[in-house]
């Protein structure tokens, strides 16, 4: 299953590829049993070599800029005909037209299944909904831990509780009855001094 941000990434890379009027640009998610390391390709043509290196400038100073990010490998860009840009998560390639009738990547990767734009984004977002969701419960979490805690321990010493809940609450009540005394006190004992002045 591929990250948010291997998503972001091919996307932000086929936006490039439109920018600079790449030709045919489909996206391919590659079956993990025989991928190796890549979740997609990103294949696409230019009408020139000159096009083609437009192309993959555009997708290397987008990704850097936008993500941070840098390709591990780029082949084949002195000769333009087909440039290899490897993301590790996707691996990019921009050919001439027939560079690309030639070598049928599309025909080679029978188990790949072609994506489009707009489903990409549509997997994008309910990913990003998922993450959310788990954040949020997760959050939730940690607040109502202690009171399963309580709960065991409580379960387990019922008559204990139950009997020192009343002792807690008799203080208090003693408390008041002392503050109330006080000012009773306090007048009996002016009374007193008054009586011992006369």
């Amino acid at each position: 299953m591929a990250s948010i941000e291997s998503y972001q990434l091919v996307l932000a890379a086929a936006a490039a590829c439109e920018d600079k009027k790449a030709e045919d640009i489909r996206i391919l998610a590659l079956d993990p049993a025989e991928s190796g390391l890549s979740d997609y390709f990103l294949i696409c043509n230019g009408t020139n070599e000159r096009q083609n290196v437009a192309i993959t400038d555009e997708i290397e100073i987008r990704l850097k800029r936008e993500f941070g990010v840098y390709p591990t490998s780029v082949e084949g860009r002195r000769q333009a005909e087909w440039i290899l840009m490897d993301y590790t998560d996707f691996i990019v390639h921009v050919f001439s037209p027939e560079k690309r009738a030639f070598y049928g990547l599309e025909r080679l990767r029978k188990s790949a299944v072609t994506i489009s734009v707009e489903t990409l984004n549509a997997e994008l977002k309910a990913l990003i909904a998922a993450s959310r969701t788990k954040k949020t419960a997760a959050k939730a979490e940690p607040a109502s831990l202690p009171k399963k805690a309580v709960a065991k321990k409580s379960s387990g010493v019922k008559a204990a509780t139950t009997k020192s809940a009343p002792k807690k609450a008799a203080p208090k009540k003693a408390t008041a009855k002392k503050t109330a005394v006080k000012p009773v006190a306090k007048k009996a004992v002016a009374k007193k001094a008054a009586k011992k002045s006369k």
